[in-house]
């Protein structure tokens, strides 16, 4: 099966990404490229807060959690948003400095999607 949908990564997200343990960017990376296929992988859940079309990632590893914020509301690309290491001190909480980013970064990718249209 082909890969339909290019990923592009927004600000530093891929170099976050990159950062997380090996065994946290294979489950993820596994999950982004189901999304390529045009399927939403069992682990996706919505993003609250943006809408439609924004998920999370998250996945455990080493007592830490680490999420990745994707979205697939363009017709033909993915754009990862955001890939953290979840430290917010207040519990379950996803920190607001983190919730900021993804959506100042939703718009960077809508402008992207424009440009390149």
């Amino acid at each position: 099966m082909a890969i339909d949908k290019p990923v592009h990564w927004i600000g530093s997200s891929k170099r976050d990404y990159l950062a997380f343990p090996d065994p946290v960017q294979g489950e993820m990376g596994y999950a982004l490229g189901v999304a390529q296929l045009g399927s939403k992988h069992p682990s996706a859940k919505p993003w609250k807060g943006e809408g439609p079309g924004v998920f999370e990632l998250v996945e455990s590893f080493d007592g830490n959690a680490y999420r990745a914020v994707y979205t697939v509301r363009f017709e033909d690309t993915i754009y990862v948003l955001h890939a953290f290491q979840k430290k917010s001190p207040s519990g379950i909480r996803t920190a607001a400095s983190d919730v900021d980013l993804v959506s100042a970064r939703l718009k960077l990718a809508l402008a992207d999607y424009e440009r390149r249209r």
